[in-house]
Formats: C-alpha cells, sequence, structure tokens
C-alpha cells in the first residue's frame, strides 16, 4: 500500500470513528474530525503530514503526494 492510500484511509477511518463517538460519547469528538479535516488542508498546501512520516517508518512506499 502506498502512503498516499494509507493517509487516505487512516483521515477517512478517524473521521468516521470520531463521527461515531460524537453521537454516542461526548459532542467533543467532533472536535477530532475538525482537526483531521485541518491536518488535511494543511498537508495538502505544505507537504507535510505526521501521518506520512509515520506510515513511511512502518514500511509503506511512496506515492504521488508523499515522498
Amino acid at each position: 500500500m502506498s502512503i498516499d492510500r494509507a493517509v487516505m484511509m487512516f483521515a477517512g477511518g478517524m473521521v468516521l470513528l470520531s463521527l461515531v463517538l460524537g453521537l454516542y460519547v461526548s459532542p467533543y469528538w467532533h472536535l477530532l474530525t475538525a482537526f483531521v479535516g485541518l491536518n488535511l488542508i494543511q498537508a495538502s498546501l505544505t507537504g507535510f503530514c505526521p501521518a506520512a512520516m509515520l506510515f513511511r517508518r512502518l514500511g509503506c512506499r511512496s506515492g504521488v503526494a508523499f515522498q
């Protein structure tokens, strides 16, 4: 799996998880959704993504967006 796909899958999973937790546990979990969205915007503008660095260390191959 490429780093790009791993980052997208991780971000999507975090959004879905935070929505479910926001529904059943506390609405404050929706702040995690906002954080993930802001991080995706920041990564698209700067090219810096902490999740991409983590997936690179875990052995994912380089993708188009994150080298």
